[in-house]
């Protein structure tokens, strides 16, 4: 793990061209990366700047070795950190205002294929899950979570219609001995969900984005994070968001709108009092999804969703 370098990180950039027209990078403009991973979006944004500047910002650190070297021949620094305190890190660069910021929300290439990271069903491994490699590991929650808890992690992040019957399945199993790998898990889910719903897909897709959600705080991220980095723009600066699920996508949905939203005086009201002013606006009312030559070369970018906002 610690020879990691950008070929063995693999991480093809989903809605690459898209997310650039988005960003609509400036040479001399300073951009940042909250999300970098393998450095595959970063390192197109940093070839288009001269006398600009790219911050990125990864939580894992396999990340961090492949993207810090991909990036080694720009005007990129990569660091540490979670794109949730993007302010924060930004200040201790010398950066207060940025002309665009991304924030890729996908698991990469690598953390799935890696057995050993454990976010994978398809692949036996210690159940970890952790993009910091920090924490308390998908392992942990489930063996000592109780059956409620688990049950509505399963729904909430997962949208699972058989949560309870998983969450029971695992308690009941756990009871012999611990839960420690994937594989052990995978049997588990697909034990309690019935066998008429396992003929078109695997079962096990939902309950494990679940647990990787909670093991990372996701939607606490994301929810701080949106606010953040939109803060953090200039006038005119644009923040671009690829999601890959719908809780996600809702949530980003919602907080973008919350921020193109004018008056807020009770309708019956005759004039406004409120004096609020739209501080954004959607540069596109749909979100962007992939083409059908993008969907061809790169499965993984069927369920991506781009949204991009502009600050006023």
């Amino acid at each position: 793990m610690d020879k990691i370098n950008s070929a063995e990180f693999s991480h093809v950039p989903v809605l690459l061209n898209e997310t650039l027209d988005g960003l609509d990078v400036k040479p001399e403009g300073v951009y940042i990366d909250g999300t970098c991973g393998g450095g595959g979006h970063s390192e197109q944004i940093a070839k288009r700047l001269t006398a600009g500047r790219l911050l990125g910002i990864d939580r894992d650190p396999d990340a961090i070795k492949a993207a810090s070297e991909r990036l080694s021949a720009y005007s990129a620094k990569v660091v540490s950190g979670n794109y949730s305190d993007i302010a924060e890190i930004a200040a201790a660069e010398g950066i207060s205002a940025a002309d665009g910021i991304l924030l890729d929300l996908g698991v990469s290439s690598h953390q799935l294929d890696a057995a050993e990271r454990g976010f994978s069903y398809r692949l036996d491994a210690p159940l970890d899950m952790r993009m910091s490699q920090e924490g308390e590991t998908a392992a942990d929650l489930v063996n000592s979570l109780s059956k409620e808890e688990l049950s509505r992690i399963f729904f909430e992040y997962g949208e699972e219609k058989f949560s309870k019957k998983i969450a029971a399945e695992i308690i009941r199993r756990r009871e012999t001995r611990p839960i420690e790998t994937t594989g052990e898990l995978a049997e588990i889910i697909g034990c309690a969900v019935p066998a008429k719903f396992k003929r078109d897909k695997n079962p096990c897709k939902k309950t494990f984005q679940a647990l990787r959600i909670a093991v990372n705080n996701e939607f606490e991220h994301l929810d701080k994070g949106l606010d953040a980095a939109f803060e953090l723009l200039k006038s005119g600066g644009r923040l671009c968001v690829i999601t890959f699920h719908s809780l996600e996508d809702r949530i980003v949905k919602q907080r973008f709108a919350s921020f193109c939203k004018g008056c807020i005086c009770p309708p019956d009201f005759p004039q406004c009092v409120c004096g609020r002013t739209p501080r954004g606006k959607l540069i596109n009312k749909k979100p962007i999804e992939a083409s059908e030559r993008e969907l061809a070369e790169n499965n993984r970018s069927k369920s991506a969703k781009l949204r991009i906002i502009e600050k006023l």
